[in-house]
């Protein structure tokens, strides 16, 4: 059974690479996100997003993608058969998501994040992207590693064009 996770930075495409992996392997997609907020972006209470994630990672096959809480990552890197680590350029990071800020503005974003209605402040939306970048990405590289270490395929996309063109192999 696959268990893949496609983890990496904020307005990376995450959630768009787990859609089409997702029409792949025929597995449902979950965007940790949706787990991780609720409506207004409040933060679902820590002990109901540990239990939906203990739960999620159960299963036998899925792709999960985002963040999520920062210490439910190691658990879920283990459970992976697969690992996807989008790792792009922080100003990378920064541009898709200024596009997706511009389509959510002006009505034309089909997917948005966590599939919640109200966009978030951009300023806001971009530090978080610094600090993910500066505080989390290091630590979700050296799990990466560890996991490959342990037999694990770990795919590494710092492109664009690596992520519009990947596909799981067999």
């Amino acid at each position: 059974m696959r268990r893949v996770v496609v983890i990496g930075n904020g307005g990376g495409g995450k959630s768009t690479l787990s859609r089409r992996l997702g029409s792949q392997l025929a597995c449902t997609c979950v965007e940790i996100d949706a787990v991780l907020w609720q409506p207004g972006w409040k933060l679902t209470p820590v002990e109901a997003y540990e239990a939906e994630h203990a739960r999620l990672i159960s299963e036998q096959r899925w792709i999960i993608d985002g963040l999520g809480r920062r210490e439910s990552i190691p658990q879920r890197l283990s459970r992976a058969t697969d690992i996807v680590l989008v790792d792009m350029p922080l100003w990378m990071h920064f541009w898709l998501t200024a596009e997706r800020q511009i389509q959510w503005a002006t009505g034309n974003l089909e997917h948005p994040p966590a599939g919640i209605a109200k966009m978030p402040r951009t300023e806001a939306l971009f530090r978080t992207i610094w600090e993910v970048d500066k505080t989390w990405m290091p630590e979700i590289r050296s799990l990466a590693a560890m996991e490959e270490e342990r037999g694990k395929r770990v795919f590494r996309l710092a492109a664009v064009s690596e992520l519009e063109h990947f596909a799981l192999p067999a």
